[in-house]
């Protein structure tokens, strides 16, 4: 049986899981924008909250048992592709320090707005984790 992943670290959700581990190893990591415990979105621009949007995708994954050499597929949801691609380095350096120089298949895109209209960025991913680490 599927089983809903929400740690009490990331905000309680509302209307969805932070996760989704299956039964085959399979994580669904939900949307994570650049939000805090409180709620509350971090000021700092865009690489401040792909940090902590990386983060929160990254501490849903641990709770379902993954880790981020699991990964096999992120996407990331960007309200300013010109911003992201000008801050790349930055952004490869937090990558790199928080999930390592494994990288997972990946997409960029472009959206008009996020569901908290001070986010700029929102990540979703996929893992898979063997049985054993379930």
């Amino acid at each position: 049986m599927n089983q809903r992943i929400n740690p009490p670290t990331l905000p309680f959700p509302s209307g969805y899981s932070h996760a989704v581990l299956t039964d085959s190893g399979v994580i669904y990591l939900g949307g994570q924008t650049a939000l805090d415990v409180e709620g509350r979105i971090v000021e700092g621009g865009l690489v401040a909250q792909f940090r902590q949007a990386l983060s929160n995708v990254l501490t849903a994954l641990a709770a379902a048992g993954g880790q981020p050499s699991d990964l096999v597929a992120v996407t990331i949801y960007l309200t300013d592709i010109p911003d992201y691609q000008a801050k790349g380095g930055e952004i490869g350096r937090v990558w790199n320090e928080l999930a390592g120089r494994d990288y997972p298949a990946m997409a960029g895109i472009g959206v008009t707005a996020l569901w908290q209209p001070e986010a700029l960025v929102e990540i979703a991913g996929v893992a898979v984790v063997s049985a054993q680490n379930s």
